[in-house]
């Protein structure tokens, strides 16, 4: 009888810690190709930006930010997904593994079928991501994935 109360007490501890991994496995993410310049009347901010606007315009110095490309998608450990997308760009993301404060994640930003860029960071809730990419006409390319 007390093995099975172990047994029991062993199954329920395992059933609570795996929802608590499973819970923090499926975060959401959003990711967005983001086009950034200067000009004389701003476009207001894409909503999707918001929570990072003071960021993006004190670490880059513009004044308007337009999305080209965007995705929001579950974000799973040893999973690759191709994430935001635009015309000319893609960006790939795969999660490497689960850290204490987010994700450590392996990014691939393609022009077409060309790699521009492979690079390993984190992101969490607390520290969203974005990467200054290449000049892209009067503009700036910014890679950003906000966990949500």
């Amino acid at each position: 009888m007390q093995r099975r109360s172990y047994f029991l007490i062993g199954v329920s501890l395992a059933l609570i810690l795996g929802g608590v991994a499973s819970a923090r496995a499926s975060q959401i993410v959003w990711s967005g190709l983001v086009i950034a310049n200067n000009v004389a009347q701003p476009d207001k901010i894409p909503p999707e930006l918001n929570r990072i606007e003071g960021t993006l315009k004190a670490l880059f110095g513009y004044n308007q930010f337009k999305v080209i490309g965007q995705s929001q998608k579950t974000l799973v450990t040893g999973s690759e997904d191709w994430l935001a997308s635009s015309k000319y760009f893609s960006l790939s993301v795969d999660s490497k593994r689960e850290t204490a404060a987010g994700y450590l994640v392996n990014l691939k930003l393609f022009q077409e079928k060309n790699l521009l860029l492979e690079t390993e960071a984190k992101v969490s809730k607390a520290r969203p991501l974005v990467i200054k990419g290449p000049q892209v006409g009067d503009g700036q390319l910014l890679l950003v994935l906000v966990v949500q």
